[in-house]
């Protein structure tokens, strides 16, 4: 029986008086990939941030590994083992690639284990080996996500949050993120992909949430959801 690694109940949040999120539930459970999926301006990201504990919820609760951290501030629910990957990568363009990879081990439990996060980092993107001592800014934008990724593993997540790891790329490194995605939910490592990419998202994913207007509208397996006429119409223009 898998368990749930994390709890988002009756969550309500937004920004100053906008209310964006209205009474959101979802589950991610243990070694499982779960996503997330929704148009712009669904609510997506504004749920991460409430459960990174960036914005604060309104109502509802927040648990993680059994423990209540609605309340919690953000470093708090990172030591713990709540990391994200945020849009965008947000590197440190003029640090190297070691640089980046070493400020994801910032938290007690990460940098006890830095060397043997690391190997695994540069087992996942070999690619990386060579470019070390590379300026992160003058890498591709394929490269510098397989970074931002390596980063968030460093900090020895018990959940791996993914805000839309596919943005801006070409299709062919958008295959490849893909490809590292699935490799790490091979390695059981508990994901919660937010991201615009339906079909490739459905195919890999355990369980799905659809976002509209601030809630979850529907949910299921990924080939349930993809057979859905609702999803397909709305989503992958079928």
């Amino acid at each position: 029986m898998s368990q749930a690694v994390l709890q988002v109940e009756n969550l309500e949040t937004g920004y100053g008086e906008v209310q964006i999120l209205w009474g959101v539930n979802i589950q991610a459970q243990k070694g499982k990939l779960t996503t997330i999926v929704g148009s712009n301006g669904s609510g997506k990201t504004t749920l991460l941030r409430a459960i990174t504990g960036v914005i604060p919820a309104w109502k509802g609760r927040i648990i993680f590994n059994g423990e209540d951290i609605t309340k919690l501030p953000a470093y708090k629910r990172t030591d713990m083992g709540l990391v994200m990957v945020p849009e965008g990568r947000m590197l440190f363009p003029e640090m190297t690639v070691y640089e980046n990879l070493e400020m994801g081990a910032f938290n007690k439990r990460a940098r006890a284990k830095i060397k043997e996060s690391l190997d695994f980092v540069l087992t996942l993107f070999p690619r990386l080996k060579e470019r070390l001592n590379q300026k992160a800014g003058t890498m591709s934008g394929g490269e510098q996500q397989m970074v931002a990724l390596g980063r968030g593993l460093m900090a020895c997540p018990e959940l791996l949050m993914l805000d839309e790891p596919s943005l801006g790329l070409a299709p062919k490194l958008v295959i490849e993120v893909f490809e590292t995605i699935k490799k790490l939910r091979d390695e059981g490592i508990t994901m919660l992909l937010v991201e615009q990419n339906v079909h490739l998202s459905l195919m890999l994913t355990d369980w799905a949430y659809v976002m509209a207007e601030g809630r979850v509208v529907m949910e299921g397996t990924g080939k349930q959801l993809e057979e859905s006429d609702e999803v397909r119409k709305a989503y992958l223009g079928i």
